[in-house]
């Protein structure tokens, strides 16, 4: 996940490179670091709490009995809230220690039917095994680590059972672009990238000590993202924008419950204070096959 005083402060176009093998090292690296973040409150989640939003719960609708693929499932905490929720959940992450962490995970909370599977995003069709899904689920920092919005989008509809769906719960790319007091653009919305960063620490452990530090990422436009679920043969039922995010990353921010949906969620989330202009901070979309 990237904020936006991230690609303002020390973001940059620059080559790829080794992407994927620079991506994973810091990814690999940061696993145990979340584990153990107040962000993440494993210990928390080990309690009971759920960690979807309410407008996910109420977007995806009821689960019990489905058949749900999380891509790139980080730790597991969302996957295995949705097995709480009653589906028979897979995750797969190209993180090694990553999903040793959510398989632990899910034998610690009880969910030992819980799937997790280390594979990298664009070859899941084929880690998986023609295996298809009444539910693919990605979101929150997923689409910026991928160059190629097309193929993602096309392995994504692969995975698809008929009559199934992807379910999409992002940041808005024109939050992302924002300067810290959130009262102009800082950054150009429609430069894709890559973006280079070298960068110690972690969003859930500010200040830790990393050694894995280079990062490349990609901005997609709105456009691009509904273009390429599309395109690759899904029917758009809806695009959402939401006025709240996951992050502080914003001056004058304030720490909120999550009341949206018909119940709320368990996650704290942050909005702008009341009067102060509102944009669209994250987005959700559903596509069918």
């Amino acid at each position: 996940m990237t904020t936006t005083s991230d690609r303002a402060d020390g973001g940059r176009v620059g080559p790829a490179g080794n992407w994927r093998e620079d991506n994973r090292a810091l990814w690999d690296e940061r696993v145990p670091l979340h584990t153990e973040s107040a962000f993440y409150d494993v210990a928390g989640f080990r309690a009971g709490r759920n960690d979807l939003r309410g407008f996910e719960a109420d977007e995806v609708g009821d689960v019990t009995g489905k058949r749900l693929l999380h891509l790139q499932c980080h730790i597991g905490t969302d996957t295995l809230s949705w097995a709480r929720k009653g589906a028979a959940v897979t995750g797969l992450d190209f993180s090694g220690p990553a999903v040793e962490a959510a398989r632990a995970l899910a034998a610690e909370v009880g969910e030992e039917r819980a799937r997790f599977v280390e594979a990298d995003v664009y070859d899941a069709a084929a880690a998986l095994r023609g295996e298809t899904f009444d539910i693919v689920y990605t979101g929150f920092g997923a689409l910026c680590w991928l160059p190629d919005l097309t193929q993602w989008a096309r392995t994504a509809a692969e995975l698809v059972a008929p009559g199934g769906f992807l379910y999409l719960a992002e940041f808005h790319p024109v939050a992302m672009c924002l300067g810290e007091d959130g009262s102009a653009f800082a950054e150009d919305y429609f430069a894709p990238g890559p973006f280079t960063y070298d960068e110690p620490g972690s969003y859930a452990a500010l200040t830790a000590p990393t050694r894995h530090n280079r990062s490349v990422e990609w901005q997609h436009t709105l456009g691009d993202v509904v273009s390429a679920v599309t395109a690759a043969g899904l029917r758009l039922e809806f695009l959402h924008e939401h006025d709240f995010t996951l992050f502080q990353y914003l001056d004058g921010m304030v720490r909120a419950r999550d009341t949206s949906g018909s119940r709320g969620g368990g996650s704290t989330v942050y909005r702008l204070p009341e009067g102060r202009p509102r944009f669209p901070m994250v987005y959700s979309l559903r596509a069918s096959k």
